[in-house]
């Protein structure tokens, strides 16, 4: 097992998933509990709709920790089997993404339990995420629920339209990319809301405009999302 830095599972945490690169606004508080969290060690549970930023907040947590020379681990329970929580103990910090996705599954909310268990032994710190608040999901294993519920909660606040389109333009200039707000408003307008859909559109402009060495206007952003 690696004594430092994100483990090898074949998911990699994204390059742009940090706490910088994260539009905070509403999620203030939030944020600053996570930048302490290695260092409090509290056990959190955030919630919040797909596309409210929890995945990119658990991966920044774990480029945090890698940063100051600890472990971590970020995992998707929906790609994995509960024989991965086996053995983390020694992880400075386990980041646990969608729970609800495994909800009334008996080996996972029993694996889950047990680490949960396991952590505070070693000094580790586990994160948690969900689509919904503890008491809205129907676990069949109570003492988990219980456990959930008993640490620090907060639910991951979506961004109104307009921070949307302040979050396009604060990634775009991030990456060097000027991105003028009437074409940001062109893509609120014409494509999916939520920002995981925003941003992943953010990142073909960015290559498309690239390659053409096109500025991004709305014509240009016409032809390489809608042209045939």
């Amino acid at each position: 097992m690696k004594a430092q830095g994100q483990l090898t599972l074949n998911i990699r945490l994204r390059d742009d998933a940090t706490f910088d690169n994260f539009y905070a606004e509403n999620n203030r508080q939030l944020i600053a509990h996570l930048c302490a969290l290695i260092k409090n060690k509290q056990f959190t549970y955030i919630w919040g709709p797909p596309g409210a930023g929890r995945s990119h907040l658990l991966q920044a947590c774990c480029h945090a920790a890698n940063q100051q020379g600890l472990s971590s681990i970020y995992l998707p329970l929906a790609l994995l089997s509960p024989q991965i929580l086996e053995d983390l103990e020694k992880i400075s910090l386990v980041c646990i993404d969608d729970i609800h996705k495994i909800v009334g599954q008996p080996a996972w909310e029993e694996a889950i339990f047990h680490i949960f268990n396991k952590l505070p032994e070693q000094n580790s710190t586990l994160l948690i995420s969900a689509n919904n608040p503890v008491h809205a999901l129907p676990f069949s294993l109570a003492d988990l629920k219980s456990r959930l519920a008993g640490g620090v909660i907060f639910q991951v606040q979506s961004l109104t339209d307009q921070e949307k389109l302040a979050a396009l333009q604060m990634r775009a200039k991030i990456r060097g990319l000027d991105i003028p707000h009437e074409v940001a408003e062109f893509l609120l307008n014409r494509c999916t809301r939520d920002t995981t859909n925003l941003f992943s559109i953010l990142d073909k402009l960015d290559q498309a405009s690239l390659a053409a060495q096109h500025k991004l206007t709305i014509p240009f952003v016409k032809s390489v999302l809608f042209s045939n």
